[in-house]
């Protein structure tokens, strides 16, 4: 999760404008603000739309055309900010503005009615998993065809339009149906704040017959957003403060942990600051991976419960308070519900929330605002972190590769460790990768993604996409395994149309590992493709794209000083073969207590 960048990304205390990411990409409310007067024939519902994106920060929109959408899409391409990337499927396009999110703080993606609606819902209520701004666009249907009883093409063949509606519901936090001129200016103006108030995907649905069409609510340049920042309740903030201190500062040897909420609550920096003023060891639980600094000289790894990094859950449960920062406890986060924490030593801190064992709660209260504080009134104490640095012990390497030895996944991720640097990204696709990119070391600059709380196979292909064209000064390093890459590998076909560089490293070991871990079955495997040629067919001659199918650690050494080198400006695809058996130690204990978690018999009733 690349900390640097993105309004989402960054952490960063803001003001109460929509402003840049820390890169300075996106317009900022001025003190005086030149209402520039739009030409008449240009003063269109599509026009506005176009320039609120370039005003929040998208330069990118991800679309898959449709006949309920295609007038919009004239309108987007029109705007000299915005780019559109045609997409292969509406999935990938939801799941690339997730990618792109994720870098630049807020993505977009549009599609046509029901069809394309229902088709990149998947990818929308992942956003909201992951509590990412998405602004869903879909071209619906002419607005005279509401209220009538017609009975419309992508539809289900009823008389009724809400089904996709209905379905967005439950996945965005706000949804506009517009279709008409007179309130589409506020619906969505209200629809793109809310998602950034929110940090949560929003449905905005525009009746094909109105984009171009001048209104005069669209007269006048788009006025950049204010939003009102959230505020601590101060006596609340006192009382919640205190409480912990008191907490903490009687503690032995306390811990924080920081959890993916730091992300929404902006409040990596202000764990930091908390770090660095009280001397505490510091861990992240595995989908806050990249959100705190590993370089930090407290810093002990990813807390995982049984799968933890060595030492470090040791060391968390062990300690007589802990502080969790925007924690996510679900079954896979805490490996089958098996982790070996106590409510009344806990400290739970949620992005407006803070609870304190089995005493006090408190409302009201932002995270950053909470760390920032408490790190005013916390005695130093590094007993936890001189306790771990007593136990710890260097890791090992993997065993010396005989000439010609089928290549080890440990002998591939020991490589691509050394690929790592300020200038580069890991996007860690869901199975054995998540387990394996765990235990990358991250560089001061280096971003790290993956989808933990939705954990929807295929995710990567999209969100790589995604990422790389808002970063496109970064080499994405995408770990996809074979089943997960069969799901969403049309998409590797935009890569190269938007001349992007990332390194793709296809693990080929024949199924569904992670699946396979947890319960197998005839299921789990898939029929095997030849990757690096179906590469080589969406390649066509057109882009620059280099591949290559790797056996052994020679021409695993040979293929990455290729990509990072002769073809560095290349799309690089590095099929990899491994053993089918061949997982991470971390796959197998988790595998094993989440199938306990599974079948766990009914209650007796």
């Amino acid at each position: 999760m690349d900390t640097n960048l993105g309004s989402v990304d960054s952490c960063k205390p803001s003001s109460n404008d929509v402003c840049s990411p820390p890169n300075g990409n996106v317009s900022t409310i001025q003190s005086s603000v030149s209402l520039t007067v739009v030409n008449g024939s240009e003063a269109t519902l599509g026009r506005h739309l176009a320039r609120r994106l370039v005003q929040i920060g998208v330069k990118d929109v991800f679309s898959v055309p449709g006949d309920f959408n295609l007038t919009l899409l004239d309108h987007l391409i029109a705007e000299p900010g915005l780019n559109l990337v045609g997409c292969c499927n509406e999935l990938n396009a939801g799941y690339a503005a997730d990618g792109y999110a994720r870098s630049r703080g807020v993505g977009a993606c549009v599609v046509t009615f029901t069809v394309g609606g229902l088709s990149v819902l998947n990818a929308i209520a992942g956003a909201y998993s992951e509590n990412l701004p998405l602004i869903c666009i879909v071209g619906g249907p002419n607005s005279n065809d509401y209220g009538t009883n017609r009975i419309l093409h992508h539809t289900i063949g009823l008389p009724d339009f809400s089904q996709e509606l209905r379905c967005f519901q439950t996945v965005t936090c706000y949804q506009a149906v517009v279709n008409n001129l007179e309130d589409a200016h506020e619906l969505i103006d209200t629809a793109i704040s809310t998602a950034l108030k929110e940090s949560k995907p929003v449905y905005i649905s525009i009746s094909c017959n109105l984009p171009a069409i001048p209104h005069p609510t669209f007269s006048r340049e788009p006025v950049p957003f204010s939003l009102s920042p959230k505020l601590s309740n101060k006596m609340g903030l006192d009382a919640a403060v205190e409480a912990a201190a008191e907490f903490l500062n009687k503690a032995v040897k306390p811990v924080i942990v920081g959890g993916p909420k730091l992300r929404v609550a902006k409040a990596c920096e202000a764990f930091v600051e908390l770090a660095d003023a009280s001397g505490y060891a510091v861990a992240v639980m595995p989908s806050a991976k990249g959100l705190v600094p590993e370089q930090h000289p407290h810093f002990i790894g990813t807390y995982w419960g049984a799968v933890s990094t060595a030492f470090c859950a040791e060391i968390v449960e062990s300690a007589d308070a802990y502080l969790f920062a925007g924690p996510i406890y679900n079954d896979y986060s805490s490996v089958g519900y098996s982790l070996l924490l106590k409510k009344e030593k806990a400290i739970i801190v949620q992005p407006e929330r803070v609870v304190i064992g089995n005493g006090p709660a408190f409302g009201c209260v932002l995270m950053k605002d909470f760390l920032r504080e408490l790190a005013k009134r916390l005695k130093h104490n590094n007993t936890a972190y001189e306790n771990y640095h007593r136990i710890f012990v260097p890791e090992g390497h993997p065993l010396k590769a005989a000439p010609k030895e089928p290549l080890r996944v440990n002998v591939l991720f020991q490589h691509i460790q050394k690929m790592l640097s300020g200038e580069s990204a890991v996007i860690a696709e869901t199975g054995d990768s998540w387990f394996n990119c765990q235990k990358l070391k991250l560089p001061t600059g280096c971003g790290y993604e993956f989808q933990m709380q939705y954990g929807s196979i295929g995710w990567s292909v999209g969100a790589t996409l995604g990422y790389a064209q808002a970063v496109p000064e970064k080499r994405v390093i995408a770990c996809i395994g074979d089943g997960s890459f069969q799901v969403t590998a049309q998409d590797v076909s935009t890569m190269l149309r938007c001349g992007q560089k990332t390194i793709i490293f296809l693990i080929n070991n024949g199924g569904y590992t992670i699946e396979v871990e947890i319960h197998d079955g005839p299921y789990n495997v898939i029929k095997n493709w030849n990757y690096t040629a179906l590469v080589d067919a969406i390649h066509n001659g057109e882009g620059k794209c280099w591949t290559s199918k790797v056996f052994c650690e020679e021409e695993l050494i040979e293929a990455i000083e290729t990509a990072t080198g002769a073809k560095k400006d290349c799309l690089c695809f590095i099929e990899v073969i491994v053993h089918k058996d061949d997982t991470s130690k971390e796959l197998l204990e988790w595998g094993s207590r989440v199938s306990d978690a599974n079948s766990r018999p009914p209650n007796p009733q």
